[in-house]
């Protein structure tokens, strides 16, 4: 009878969430009992580590050993639970629970943790809206550009004369690393970068971050003609002539088609179409004015300047584009016109190659909502991968 395999990747995948579920329990827990200070207003990490996930992904031994170890560590509990309850056992299934735990073969420390700030667990409140991105740009510009560079790199005159060279900000950085530490770093300084915690305001910092990582996912398309890492579809304000919604925040759980005004017509069809698959959100419309079938527009300049600044985009050059987000509010596909295909697909896994032959029967559209389905983004580390 052939082995039962084991999709190690889900099971870190789970662990990996389950692990970050954990901190973030404890963290609000401390909270409470008034363990945990305040930090900028949200409860500070009191420890210098946090549990890791990052050596699990390259090595799943590390993962074994502490499924195995967690397993050890359950049937001691379960024993010690069964000698509370059999009274004429208890001696020797007290025994037993001890020395279980006792020699249970836990991995190094570690290998499954990771130096942690104050801020590791912050949350940012901006909710990666279209406002905050802009208002990072214009804050980059000013605070950052002269070391990092407009793409991020860090290959400026400036940051090469620095005796530590400045993190390439449109690398893997900014998903490898939690938000809230990435935020500790901004405020208090890190290597040749001073402290900005007295330049910029808490909301101005957070609002750098969400710039950082657009301006991160359009360099990547530059460079690679894909988003090498998710990123989220912003949080656009809505002007609906039907529908209640406000902001497109609300459509967590549906998917989103951004439809980028031109006049014309985008994808074989009217653009300017509702699809009752989608929320449909035209960019660059007149507000006040009827859209064709499509109920919602973009209330302000500051979605389409996102939307371009995501892209690698010129907003002059948006004219007509769309892009689809799936159900967890991750942009997934992008076309600038004629039909949709499997190559408008811009955030996948390397796994997910093969599901343009599963969905072959289906066409366009689609194959692309059937693709997004089967192949979600997944939780990692401090970041998502696809």
């Amino acid at each position: 009878m052939p082995g039962i395999g084991i999709d190690w990747g889900a099971c870190i995948d789970l662990m990996l969430r389950a692990m970050q579920l954990f901190q973030q329990a404890l963290l609000q827990l401390l909270s409470i009992l008034r363990i945990a200070a305040d930090v900028d207003g949200q409860p500070a990490w009191p420890f210098a580590l946090r549990l890791s996930g990052e050596v699990m992904l390259v090595d799943h031994g590390v993962a074994r050993a502490l499924l195995a170890a967690l397993g050890c560590t359950a049937a001691a509990l379960l024993l010690a639970l069964a000698a509370m309850l059999w009274k004429r056992m208890r001696v020797p299934l007290l025994a037993s629970a001890a020395l279980l735990a006792l020699f249970t073969p836990w991995p190094q420390a570690g290998l499954i943790t990771t130096s942690a700030t104050p801020t590791t667990f912050h949350n940012s409140p901006t909710g990666f809206s279209a406002e905050a991105i802009v208002r990072g740009e214009r804050l980059y510009r000013q605070q950052c550009i002269g070391c990092h560079g407009a793409d991020g790199k860090g290959n400026t005159p400036l940051a090469l004369s620095l005796p530590v060279a400045p993190p390439n900000l449109s690398s893997g950085l900014l998903w490898r690393r939690f938000d809230g530490d990435i935020y500790w770093s901004l405020r208090h300084g890190k290597g040749s970068m001073p402290a900005f915690g007295e330049r910029i305001g808490i909301a101005d910092s957070w609002a750098l971050i969400d710039y950082m990582k657009a301006n991160a996912a359009g360099v990547g398309i530059a460079d690679t003609g894909a988003w090498p890492r998710p990123v989220a579809l912003p949080d656009l304000a809505l002007a609906c002539r039907r529908s209640g919604a406000t902001r497109t925040g609300r459509w967590r759980g549906q998917r989103v088609r951004l439809v980028v005004g031109s006049g014309g017509t985008g994808n074989g069809e009217d653009a300017r179409n509702e699809d009752p698959r989608l929320q449909s959100v035209l960019l660059g419309g007149a507000t006040g004015n009827a859209v064709g079938a499509i109920d919602c527009v973009g209330a302000d300049a500051d979605g389409l300047r996102a939307i371009a600044i995501i892209t690698g985009t010129p907003p002059a050059k948006l004219a007509g584009a769309e892009l689809l987000a799936d159900r967890d509010g991750w942009l997934r596909a992008r076309s600038s016109g004629g039909a949709w295909s499997q190559s408008d697909m811009l955030c996948r896994s390397p796994l997910a190659a093969g599901l343009g032959a599963a969905g072959a029967k289906r066409e366009g559209i689609d194959q692309l909502i059937a693709a997004m389905d089967a192949d979600p983004v997944h939780f990692v580390k401090g970041g998502f991968v696809h």
